[in-house]
């Protein structure tokens, strides 16, 4: 697949990793920011002034945007890096052919609230993306830890490995390593899952659980994980990835570079819901994905005992002391 450019869309902390790894691989991006005063800053500093502030961009090789249409049409690649929860309303504005003729790659890692779809879901039904031109990203990877240039992994997942093998040659590098996948479902339900799981690591630990505990939570999270990738995706016993599925999850739920994990321990100390977001001032997608899972595992009647729990503390206000304890029956 030739490529002639890629538009990032979104500047937060992963998209702005994101788009480190592929300047320092001398490629040309494109880059749409919805704030202009964030736009602006970049231009000026060559920093992004809210996330990763201290890497330095090289500006030779990069094009800005707050039109979100003229950046699309700029590329052939379109990586989508707006939280979840955003996504619709931003992308209300499209033509229905805005993707046409386009890859587009993913970097949500969430459930789109009020459709209860992944991006690539959403996609096929507003927009006719077939689904040969959908990738998505999975980890295990810390934007912080990238900005610093640490070795990290990623895995590119889509139906066509050429495509994803194509993309994982851009971003690949001695300190990025890659790995293609075709189980596009199975690797994002398990991102969404980990953000889910990390935000309950996170509650436990500011409930004063300690390593013990912990151990035996991550684990019974990673099996109720794999049971239900089994379920709702055919192609993930058949296409498993450790790194992929248990490293994204472990260090999710104990980074504390983890956004989840960090909100998580908000509550878990007695802060409430908007409060918590308010202390974040980031977006924790375990927060609205816990809504979208908890749907999504109602449709195929099929119960996720921790993800319920984690939904019932942050959506039905459950006591975040006495959903623990009810955890604590489940493990024993």
């Amino acid at each position: 697949m030739s490529v002639q450019s890629i538009t990032i869309l979104g500047n937060g902390s992963w998209s702005s990793a994101l788009a480190k790894i592929l300047t320092d691989n001398g490629q040309s991006i494109q880059w749409w920011m919805r704030s202009a005063d964030a736009l602006k800053s970049l231009q000026e500093t060559g920093h992004n002034p809210h996330y990763l502030t201290t890497v330095q961009f090289d500006m030779n090789l990069i094009g800005l945007h707050t039109d979100l249409i003229q950046a699309i049409h700029q590329s052939d690649i379109i990586l989508v890096g707006i939280p979840s929860a955003f996504i619709a309303d931003v992308f209300a504005i499209l033509p229905k052919d805005t993707f046409k003729g386009k890859v587009v790659l993913s970097a949500v890692k969430g459930i789109l609230p009020g459709h209860s779809q992944l991006l690539n879901e959403y996609l096929k039904d507003h927009f006719d993306l077939p689904t040969e031109n959908y990738c998505c990203i999975s980890g295990p990877c810390h934007a912080e830890e990238v900005a610093a240039d640490k070795l990290s992994y990623l895995t590119f997942a889509s139906d066509d490995t050429k495509v994803a093998a194509s993309i994982a040659a851009l971003f690949q590098s001695p300190k990025l390593q890659t790995i293609v996948s075709n189980d596009v479902n199975g690797v994002q339900y398990a991102a969404v899952l980990k953000n889910i799981y990390a935000l309950g690591a996170g509650i436990a630990h500011g409930l004063d659980y300690g390593d013990n505990f912990m151990s035996v939570y991550i684990t019974n999270c990673f099996a109720e994980l794999q049971r239900f990738m089994d379920v709702i995706s055919t192609q993930t016993q058949h296409h498993y990835n450790t790194s992929a599925y248990l490293g994204d999850l472990l260090v999710t739920c104990y980074s504390l570079h983890s956004r989840n994990r960090t909100f998580g321990n908000f509550i878990g100390k007695g802060y409430s819901v908007n409060a918590a977001k308010l202390e974040l001032n980031m977006v924790a997608e375990g927060y609205y994905a816990s809504k979208g899972i908890h749907e999504i595992s109602m449709k195929y009647h099929y119960p996720l005992p921790i993800a319920d729990t984690i939904y019932a503390i942050l959506w039905l206000n459950e006591s975040p002391a006495e959903a623990f304890r009810k955890i604590e029956g489940i493990f024993s």
